[in-house]
């Protein structure tokens, strides 16, 4: 069973982040337009926006790993916001810090276009066995 692309359904689609790469065992990417759709009132990139790229990264780069038995859910997510983006696109870079049996543990740096860091975020994905879930697969 593979998992489905991300970026096409549900949070991730609505949210435009798309340009999955898994660059290497120890590097991910992806991208997210910076549209109405993850703006927050003031005209920034809201937070949530920022901490949902961060997860869909690592539980996608995740269940590239220890798919297609198990999935990759994220478990928790602690997204620090150092500079506002108003324009152009949020590039992430994730990079694993441990990789276990049952979690992963993950750091994602989210730069704007000129290269600079506007966001940072520490992911724990759980990894767990599909057979017998809902679905019986991975969410991105």
């Amino acid at each position: 069973m593979s998992a489905p692309e991300p970026a096409v359904t549900g949070l991730n689609a609505a949210l435009g982040i798309g340009d999955l790469e898994r660059v290497a065992d120890d590097l991910a990417r992806a991208e997210m337009p910076v549209t109405d759709s993850v703006l927050q009132p003031f005209g920034n990139v809201h937070g949530g926006a920022y901490a949902a790229l961060a997860e869909t990264v690592t539980s996608w780069a995740t269940y590239e790993s220890v798919g297609p038995e198990n999935g990759a859910f994220g478990q928790s997510n602690d997204t620090s916001f150092l500079r506002p983006v108003s324009s152009g696109t949020v590039h992430a870079e994730a990079r694993p810090k441990h990789r276990g049996r049952t979690s992963w543990v993950w750091e994602v740096e989210m730069r704007n276009d000129e290269g600079k860091l506007c966001a940072l975020s520490r992911v724990t994905i759980a990894v767990r066995p599909l057979s017998g879930m809902p679905g019986g697969k991975s969410p991105g």
